[in-house]
């Protein structure tokens, strides 16, 4: 059984998803031989130094006593939280992957993303999107310092939130053309993003075969997680 889930957002504000999530842990994500965190598992992520808060050092260790019980842990990293490096991962015993990544899941070839890099609507995000994925940028940020980081961090969010009332949905969501290369580049019959917090499994055709994009729920008022095993794949609610 593998467990999928997404754009949590955890942050000390909003403790009741960090209640949710600790429950999750504690309950259904320990009967999962893995456990895919596909991006913003955090609110923010302004570098590794970022363990030192405790809340941050309580999420991380929750995951990590998840992996002592033999829960494998997968995170890729999303538009919030792409700075998560090699510290976290050792604390969390968890694994960092670059997206995206192409598995076998129960003899379905399937693609596994973030889901922002498939936006290709919304120029200025996929601007801003590259500029932050540049090495050099981010190694001139980590040398900011770790308070410095913090304000960037939240202004960036508060531009962020005030740029999403001046867009159209339409341009927020997936580009459908950018959606069916994916299909094409990696043979794959399935998909499985979050971001957009847009829970929804869609149908398509592509190249004359049926494909099916499963787009995982953001984590505000609920704990949700996709769930795969030899029964089918199934949307659960904590």
């Amino acid at each position: 059984m593998q467990h999928f889930i997404s754009d949590l957002h955890l942050c000390p504000e909003q403790p009741e998803t960090a209640r949710a999530f600790q429950a999750y842990l504690h309950g259904p994500a320990a009967d999962a031989s893995d456990l895919w965190i596909l991006g913003d598992l955090f609110e923010y992520w302004t570098g590794d130094d970022d363990l030192s808060s405790p809340f941050h050092t309580e999420m991380t260790s929750a995951l990590a006593a998840l992996a002592a019980k033999g829960t494998r842990i997968h995170v890729l990293v999303g538009n919030r939280d792409f700075l998560l490096g090699p510290l976290f991962a050792d604390a969390a015993r968890a694994e960092l992957v670059s997206e995206p990544v192409v598995i076998s899941l129960e003899g379905e070839t399937t693609i596994l993303m973030h889901g922002d890099s498939l936006c290709t609507d919304d120029l200025a995000y996929q601007q801003f999107r590259a500029m932050v994925r540049n090495p050099a940028w981010q190694t001139k940020f980590l040398a900011q310092p770790q308070a410095l980081r913090h304000q960037i961090a939240a202004d960036l969010r508060a531009r962020s939130e005030m740029g999403k009332q001046e867009k159209a949905a339409e341009i927020m969501d997936v580009n459908q053309a950018s959606v069916t290369a994916t299909f094409e580049k990696y043979g794959a019959s399935r998909m499985i993003h979050g971001h957009t917090h847009r829970p929804a499994c869609h149908k398509l055709v592509v190249g004359d075969l049926a494909r099916e994009r499963w787009v995982l729920s953001d984590w505000h008022g609920r704990a949700s997680w996709l769930q795969v095993d030899q029964s089918g794949w199934k949307a659960k609610v904590l």
